[in-house]
């Protein structure tokens, strides 16, 4: 029985050999902390209880451990996706390509030539990195890179749009993931909202006569305004809809001496339809409309890591590039290292091969079986011992992120008939790392398609545990 009278000092618990190897691995600080905190809970505990059991050195030495691993393991762990969606916003979007790890990892460890000019020895830009690939890519004249597609466009608003008219369609007042809402971006930018058309039908006179009010409220009768495009990434108009192709929406625009801007969102390099998918506008469409400033991510359907990218005409890049909030959105070095090396893969005509995002949807419906059915035999008499009903069973893949919303893939997946989907569930998420699962009709499935090669061993691994239990 331990008394408050008794519980050993601070000082002699630091002079334990426990102590000692805590220090080494926490550091002395923090291990102090630790050992504060828990004789503090023990003190706690005393206020309710005149006498506290068992509270002996190791006692306190092995809760001060648990503490301090528990204050210093990272929240953020890497998870087997077997959901079968692409490109799931809550686990992180777009894995990477190796040479992108690479090219961001060579960049981290050390020194880089981010801001300096190696040919002068002076100061340089970090403009100007992925700018070259982009402009190869897409034909266009000048590119920026930022920190994500949102603040893309806040920026390209406030350096060319602030107290100015933007026009655009009702129909694209679009909310995206975590209340994101065009409307609001466009306020936030000092720019007025001039909504044209209504939620299911735009025509191009909706943008004439927009445009033409424009200029009878100039003064000037030169008054240069804004017509924003943006795509609508996560739902779809169907039934009695109408809406003018981009090529029109830019031939009148610039007829009338305007800018437009066209806010792609996901940011396909190639076709999707390919893959039995949607088509998917690409950048390059976008390009050959005639659009002015073209803005998207560079981790949805473009497989990169999180970016913005900014490509179009150089003298409005030249503008937005100086604008004070660019330096408030830039990319950082690793970003701008992983993105060169994603977008070199599309220049190498090789992102079918190395880009995991676009690998995932170019696999077969025979390679997806194997896979699946290469799972239900590695896990042999684990599931026979678990009398957890197996089998390969035919369903859906999707693409997620905001992209391509309703359109599915084809897929197979491993189905697990277990007592309670629920709980199983919860007992593959605490596995390490973490199996991210989805249930249907009160099975477990598992989708092929989005996990890994090199994590098929921890999931069958994860599975087998689970069995066993």
């Amino acid at each position: 029985m331990t008394t408050l009278r008794n519980l050993p000092s601070i000082d002699s618990l630091l002079q334990t050999e426990s102590a000692a190897h805590l220090i080494a691995r926490f550091g002395r600080p923090l291990t102090l902390d630790a050992l504060r905190f828990v004789l503090d809970e023990i003190r706690i505990r005393f206020k309710t209880s005149p006498t506290v059991d068992s509270v002996s050195t190791d006692s306190i030495l092995s809760q001060a451990e648990s503490q301090l691993t528990a204050w210093t393991n990272s929240t953020l762990h890497p998870v087997i996706n077997a959901t079968g969606v692409i490109l799931h916003t809550n686990l992180g979007r777009a894995p990477l390509s190796d040479a992108t790890i690479r090219a961001m990892d060579s960049v981290s460890r050390g020194y880089s030539n981010l801001e300096f000019d190696l040919e002068t020895g002076k100061r340089g830009s970090r403009l100007i990195h992925a700018e070259s690939l982009l402009q190869k890519l897409t034909g266009a004249e000048s590119a920026l890179i930022v920190n994500n597609n949102a603040s893309a466009v806040l920026l390209i608003l406030s350096a060319l749009a602030n107290k100015k008219r933007v026009i655009i369609a009702r129909s694209q007042l679009v909310e995206i993931g975590g209340g994101f809402r065009v409307p609001d971006v466009m306020k936030q930018s000092g720019a007025k909202l001039v909504e044209v058309g209504t939620t299911n039908k735009i025509r191009l006179s909706d943008y004439e006569s927009a445009l033409e009010e424009t200029i009878r409220l100039s003064v000037s009768k030169s008054v240069t305004t804004l017509v924003m495009h943006a795509h609508r990434s996560n739902f779809k108009l169907v039934g009695f809809t109408e809406e003018p192709e981009l090529k029109d929406i830019v031939h009148i625009t610039h007829q009338y001496n305007s800018i437009l801007v066209d806010d792609l969102g996901s940011g396909a390099l190639y076709d999707t339809s390919k893959y039995g998918l949607a088509h998917e506008p690409t950048v390059q469409e976008s390009m050959q409309a005639g659009a002015d400033i073209i803005c998207f991510s560079g981790d949805k359907l473009l497989g990169g890591p999180q970016a913005g990218i900014i490509i179009g005409k150089k003298v409005l890049l030249d503008k937005i590039k100086k604008h004070p909030l660019a330096r408030a959105v830039r990319a950082d070095k690793t970003c701008l290292a992983g993105l060169s090396a994603t977008l070199t893969h599309y220049l190498k005509d090789e992102a079918e091969r190395e880009i995991p995002v676009v690998k995932m949807m170019s696999l077969t419906l025979n390679q997806l079986r194997s896979r699946a059915e290469a799972w239900m035999n590695e896990l042999g008499q684990g599931l026979a011992l678990s009398n957890v009903e197996v089998e390969i069973e035919s369903g859906l893949s999707t693409v997620g992120g905001g992209s391509l919303p309703d359109e599915s893939m084809p897929t197979f997946l491993l189905s697990l008939n277990v007592k309670s989907p629920d709980k199983f569930l919860k007992k593959l998420r605490q596995q390490n790392p973490p199996i991210i699962a989805r249930t249907e009709n009160n099975k477990i499935l598992l989708d092929p398609r989005t996990v890994l090669p090199e994590q098929e061993g921890a999931l069958l691994v994860g599975l087998k545990k689970l069995l066993k239990a």
